[in-house]
């Protein structure tokens, strides 16, 4: 999945050049390209499909010469995630209706490589042999409330656990709780499950898309104008509100994956190089005095001076630039929706 505009991340990610396709951490590689990487050491690329906004359906291309073009989807509108994710199961069960399918949102982070594949391999397992809907849950290291949260059924020496909660986003006092409870992950939006399962899901709680996409003919020459023609008429719907939250039959396998979804400032404060003081700043020609815990990004070169700053970020685009303390940075979404209502506010996002 690449069709968001990370608008938590702004200015850096806009709506023309978003998040996924830059490098954010100074890699070599852009998130999409890693996410790439990764997956195609058990997944060849002829089987790999990319759903984006039909604006980055190019950039994806470009990016990305390994997969099929044909396998490179633009959809005509924003319809968050369970749209994307009933079309793409329709396309994969056209081509293979035992298929197993995972989905994997393009912009994370993730440093322990060899334990997601393993963890990979065995969700491919379960969903692959029983009617199963399957989830890497992330192993939580601190009370963020940026996160969503699934809470499981606890049972004695298994690598998977069944759901029994989503919570979306909770405030600081109730993740605190949910992580001293011991039975709450992360939700890392990592799913995986077989063509059945997933399209009986759809059925039963999402019985008025099911039927507005039934009317397509997959991977044919009508498939376009056809989407193009029911998407004004879909819910707008993460999978998590629409099938996760109500299905019986989710089950979580805890992954300790050296995991970030990378969605705000924060989180690339967290894994970005900081120097003595705690700066995180990647910039030749920079002088901070009496300055620690900030996050600098400035484009083209420009030397920059701080003096007596804390725990801020400072971002300067060509187009924008944000000044905001970092406990914040939840906020930048509010901010961005603020700046749109500026005259001809659409140019800077």
């Amino acid at each position: 999945m690449a069709g968001g505009i990370g608008s938590r991340f702004w200015p850096m990610s806009t709506q023309k050049f978003p998040k996924q396709f830059q490098d954010i951490l100074g890699t070599g590689r852009t998130m999409i390209q890693q996410t790439y990487d990764r997956i195609s050491k058990v997944i060849p690329k002829e089987h790999i499909f990319v759903i984006t906004n039909k604006e980055y359906v190019a950039l994806s291309h470009q990016q990305l010469p390994e997969i099929p073009e044909e396998n490179i989807v633009g959809e005509p509108l924003m319809k968050n995630t369970a749209a994307c994710n009933l079309y793409m199961a329709n396309k994969i069960a056209e081509i293979n209706p035992n298929a197993t399918m995972i989905v994997l949102p393009a912009d994370h982070l993730i440093l322990k490589e060899d334990v997601f594949l393993e963890k990979v391999m065995l969700a491919f397992d379960l969903a692959s042999k029983h009617d199963y809907l399957v989830t890497l849950g992330i192993t939580p290291t601190r009370p963020d409330t940026g996160y969503g949260y699934i809470q499981f059924v606890e049972k004695k020496n298994s690598e998977y656990f069944k759901v029994k909660t989503f919570t979306e986003k909770p405030i600081l006092e109730i993740a605190q709780s949910f992580l001293e409870s011991g039975d709450f992950l992360w939700n890392a939006g990592i799913f995986i499950w077989n063509m059945k399962s997933i399209h009986h899901a759809f059925e039963m709680y999402l019985p008025e898309m099911t039927q507005h996409f039934m009317a397509c003919e997959y991977n044919s020459e009508k498939e376009n104008s056809c989407i193009e023609t029911i998407y004004p008429k879909v819910q707008k719907i993460s999978i998590d509100n629409g099938i996760l939250e109500k299905a019986k039959n989710v089950y979580v396998i805890p992954s300790d994956l050296g995991w970030s979804d990378l969605g705000t400032w924060t989180s690339i404060y967290e894994n970005t190089e900081k120097d003595k003081d705690g700066n995180a700043m990647k910039l030749k020609h920079l002088l901070a005095y009496n300055s620690k815990g900030n996050i600098i990004r400035v484009k083209n070169n420009k030397a920059v001076i701080i003096d007596g700053l804390e725990n801020y970020i400072v971002v300067d685009t060509d187009k924008a630039l944000l000044i905001c303390p970092r406990d914040n940075d939840q906020l930048i979404k509010d901010y961005v929706l603020d700046l749109k209502s500026f005259k001809k506010g659409d140019k800077f996002m």
